[in-house]
């Protein structure tokens, strides 16, 4: 019997896994700064963000009504853009995490202020604007991702390659 000198399954595996390891937090970085862009620019067309009623409704009672209609949302558009600006070019991170944060902060709070427009049953079904709110925990999840590499974190591909004081082996 021949022997193959084609990769096996594993080789090819551990492959792909070194590069996701490699690639992932870029591809990542980018992903939020594409959905933070996009989502800003459409605020500011009026009539293309599905969001833009419960911004501007939460906005306003967030400020007292200081802060009403079109400036609300032209303030969390130019956000949202510069977030997103931030993250697909990978610029002052550190701030742009931090505005994230803030923003999300903002954009959870009608899950509790508007419980009746984010729920059809309190506190189990949401509404669509509800699941919209909801799945942000990802994006959340994703900038402390990102956040715990602004040191020089990296994803290690191979845990077996983790020397005793915690610090991957260079390949």
């Amino acid at each position: 019997m021949e022997k193959s000198n084609s990769p096996s399954f594993n080789e090819k595996e551990v492959a792909i896994i070194k590069w996701m390891a490699r690639n992932g937090i870029t591809y990542l970085r980018v992903s939020i700064g594409i959905v933070f862009f996009w989502f800003g620019i459409l605020k500011y067309f009026p009539g293309l963000s599905p969001a833009t009623d419960i911004a501007v409704q939460t906005i306003e009672t967030l400020t007292f009504g200081i802060i009403t209609g079109g400036v609300a949302l032209f303030i969390l558009a130019t956000i949202e853009v510069v977030i997103g600006i931030g993250f697909m070019f990978g610029i002052y991170l550190r701030v742009m995490i931090i505005l994230l944060l803030f923003q999300m902060i903002g954009t959870i709070t009608p899950i509790f202020i508007f419980p009746f427009e984010t729920f059809t049953r309190i506190p189990y079904a949401p509404t669509l604007e509800g699941q919209y709110i909801i799945k942000n925990i990802i994006i959340i999840s994703a900038a402390f991702v990102i956040g715990a590499t602004l040191r020089g974190g990296k994803l290690v591909a191979d845990p077996e390659n983790i020397r005793e004081n915690g610090e991957p082996e260079m390949e």
